[in-house]
Order: C-alpha cells, then structure tokens, then sequence
C-alpha cells in the first residue's frame, strides 16, 4: 500500500502482537510466520516497526520472524534505574524471549544500538544464538580503553552525542521540548536524504553528531521540506514513532547509553574475543556508526571468523532496514539459506 508520497506500507495484518515472561522482564513481541526463528533487535530511537519491512519478507522466506521492543521502549518494561540498561540485561530478555516462544535457538539481528545487543548475546550464548546478522554498527571487540574515553576522544572541542546522553535529564530536556520535532529531525539528519541535503547545501555545521558548549544536539540537524517525507517513511510511519515516544518519554533509550562504560566491566572476559558463529555485516556508505567503525570492518577477519559477507550499500544513511529494505532483505535471506 502507498500513502501517495512514494512510500510503500508493508502488509503487517498477519503479524501477532503479544507481550512475553522475558525471564522476569515484560517484552512486547511482533511475530509473524513458521519456522526457524529470526529474532529482530532495533535501536535509537526506534521500535520494533522499524524492522516492518524485513517481518514479511523473512516469514514468506519460511522464518519465523520476531522483532522486539527493547526494554525501555514501546510496550515493553521500562525499569527506573539506570543500571538495569546494561547489556547482561538486554542479552538476558533475549534469552528469555527466545525461552518465551518455546524454541531453543534463534538467529539474531540487530541494527545500530541493538547490534551490540545482538553480538553481546552472541558471546554469552552461542548455545542459543547460533548466527548473526548486524546491520550499521560493525562489530567492535571489547579493547583497552573505556568507552567513554574513546568518546571524549571523538568530540574533539564538543561533546561527542553519547557523552551529551550521559547525563540524566540533560537530553531529555531537549528532546521532550517537542519530541515529534526532535525526532524527525534526528531521522532525517541520520539518513542518506539528509546527508545530500547538508551536502548539497555547503553547510559544514549541519548534520554533526557533537555537541557544542551550552548547545544541544538538534542544532546540527537539517530537517525534509516543510510538507514533504523521505521516500523511507510516510507520514503514518512517523506518527507511530512519534506516538509511542510521546508516551513513554526518551529516559529508557537514552539510559543504553548511560551504560558504556559498566558494559566495558562486565565483558572483561570477552577482551579481544571473536565471534565464530556465522555472521553477516550490512551497512550504509552514509551512515556514522558505518564510516566511524572502518576499523572495526577491516578487522572482521579476525573477529568475524566465519564471516559470510559484508556489504556497504551505496547512498544509504543509518537507517538501513527503512532506506534500503529490498537491498537488505536480499542479504538477510541469502545469508539464512545459507546457514
């Protein structure tokens, strides 16, 4: 279905919406067909509509595809501390949602924060998580340094966007102001759409993801044309967004963040470790968390040993399972007959 803007609306009326026992922890479960399990894992700021175009196409394929809200989001638990955000957490529902479902193992892919999500459960349970599959944040093995070091690092003169989350509140208070403003702001400037657009306008200081002193984020963003949507999301698909947002508040999301360096701690075990199951990279030539971790990629070699492909599309932004479903479809259903 088209909304007359050039997006097309993916046939969700066979997906099943249930909230699951995640080992303690309620998670809201999108599910659609029969088979093995593929389990979808989104990131900031997203939901488990963000992987609406992949729930389709993975189940007609024979899957049985099941995306998640991640604690914190949608419909799922929302805890008030900040340490319950921390990735033993996150890898600990997945466990618990694959248990919930009645299956033993899973497929697991996750995009932009829900990629470390994925490759953490992936370590920690290679028993259940038997392939990977991330999409725009490459993996990293834990190293030497802090992650909030390496942050610091990266913000040169400003603050770099995930030492700006760090703060209780401070975030919050910028994004709830006018959240629906905030975010379509924050998809556009991530995208391949808004890349152009800053290039195309000469604008150095638009589209940075660093923060100067007394600033706040959304002064880097570039926002569409008033009246007009990227040919990724309609008008619907933002509402949904900015719904579910409006309700819940930013806290949960950003409180992932607010975690980097505890998750450092815990994965001490895992320095340096590679992750042998088969796996799949996808990124986008635009997208930050992509261009950032070049390094990370040139090293899949010997941390993704048994790598089936790593593909960087050409023109796509972060938001990859939005901006280039079929192109990503292809590669997620090549890469599970292969397995």
């Amino acid at each position: 279905m088209s909304d007359g803007n050039g997006t097309t609306t993916p046939d969700l009326s066979g997906v099943k919406h249930h909230d699951v026992d995640a080992l303690g922890t309620r998670i809201h479960v999108a599910e659609v067909g029969e088979g093995p399990m593929v389990l979808f894992v989104h990131g900031f700021p997203e939901s488990w509509y963000s992987w609406r175009h992949q729930l389709p196409a993975v189940a007609a394929a024979g899957y049985r595809a099941v995306a998640i809200d991640v604690r914190g989001y949608g419909r799922s638990f929302a805890p008030a501390a900040v340490d319950d955000y921390r990735m033993v957490r996150h890898v600990a529902d997945n466990v618990g949602v694959v248990r919930a479902l009645g299956t033993e193992s899973a497929v697991i892919v996750g995009h932009d924060w829900g990629a470390p999500i994925a490759w953490s459960s992936a370590l920690w349970r290679p028993d259940i998580f038997t392939a990977m599959a991330l999409v725009s944040v490459p993996y990293n093995a834990r190293g030497d340094f802090k992650p909030s070091a390496a942050f610091r690092l990266m913000g040169g003169d400003e603050e770099f966007y995930i030492e700006y989350f760090q703060e209780p509140g401070r975030a919050e208070a910028e994004m709830e102001v006018d959240l629906p403003h905030w975010l379509l702001g924050m998809y556009y400037a991530a995208s391949g759409d808004g890349v152009r657009a800053r290039m195309a306008s000469n604008d150095p200081s638009g589209g940075r993801f660093t923060v100067a002193l007394g600033g706040k984020l959304s002064d880097n963003f570039i926002w569409p044309e008033p009246g007009t949507w990227p040919y990724w999301m309609s008008e619907a698909d933002f509402d949904f967004y900015a719904s579910e947002f409006t309700r819940t508040g930013m806290s949960g999301g950003l409180n992932r963040y607010r975690n980097v360096d505890r998750d450092w701690e815990d994965l001490a075990a895992f320095d340096s470790a590679p992750i042998t199951q088969p796996s799949l990279f996808v990124g986008g030539e635009f997208d930050g968390p992509t261009v950032w971790g070049a390094g990370a990629i040139a090293k899949f070699g010997e941390t993704l040993p048994n790598l089936h492909k790593s593909v960087i599309l050409d023109g796509i932004g972060h938001w990859v399972q939005q901006e280039a479903a079929d192109e990503l479809n292809a590669e997620l259903l090549d890469f599970l007959a292969a397995l």
